[in-house]
């Protein structure tokens, strides 16, 4: 998989060296040439000085190729206009920000990019949301026994009917966000690129729709 980290302070440095030593494909990008040195001599991805939103730094470091996206620099208004620079300029299929300031979260949460707060931050959930699918319940019903989730379809999923991707008495599609508009789907709707789809699943059945989703990244 290939990503872009932009802030190479503890965590964003942290992350990258991880996920480099699992083979993946990391450009990091930071404003200060000498955050470099956090990064291990024989780093094995490409550490760039520069603007993380300015397209320059961007596009020297592929993100017109990124998998994903990870904003993690030291201020919140940094790291929004970062994501949404990522998420509707180079439409990268999986951008997250790190948020200082929680009443922020909700902004971040109508644009559709995920976040995670200071409190709590850690290398290892950064890495679980970006290579094993997070799905968190929006509601739940009963004492948990059926949830709603909601996930953005991986490319592969482009072009099949929605309804494919029901299990019956497991998982059913019951909406789909689509270009900022919401969607009932039909018995005919095709997946397209960047919907963002609510499932409605039993809690027993959780683990098969993260597998499902999760096969575009080989997880």
């Amino acid at each position: 998989m290939k990503l872009i980290i932009v802030g190479c302070g503890r965590v964003g440095s942290a992350l990258a060296t991880r996920l480099v030593a699992e083979s993946h494909d990391v450009d990091v990008i930071d404003l200060l040439a000498r955050t470099r040195r956090l990064l291990p001599e024989n780093f094995g991805g490409r550490f760039h000085t520069g603007n993380g939103y300015g397209r320059a730094a961007l596009e020297s470091a592929g993100i017109e190729h990124a998998d994903a996206f990870v904003a993690v620099t030291s201020r919140d208004d940094s790291n929004i206009v970062c994501a949404r620079t990522a998420k509707e300029t180079y439409r990268v299929p999986m951008v997250f920000a790190r948020v200082y300031e929680p009443r922020r979260a909700g902004l971040y949460r109508e644009l559709g990019i995920p976040t995670i707060a200071s409190v709590g931050w850690t290398v290892d959930r950064i890495h679980r949301m970006l290579l094993h699918r997070h799905l968190e319940p929006e509601f739940t019903f009963g004492n948990g026994e059926t949830l709603l989730v909601r996930s953005s379809l991986p490319h592969y999923l482009t072009g099949r009917p929605v309804t494919d991707f029901d299990v019956d008495g497991e998982i059913r599609v019951v909406e789909v966000t689509r270009a900022g508009h919401s969607l009932l789907p039909a018995h005919g709707t095709s997946a397209e690129p960047h919907d963002v789809v609510t499932f409605a699943v039993a809690a027993k059945s959780l683990g098969r729709l993260r597998a499902f989703l999760d096969k575009e990244l080989g997880t």
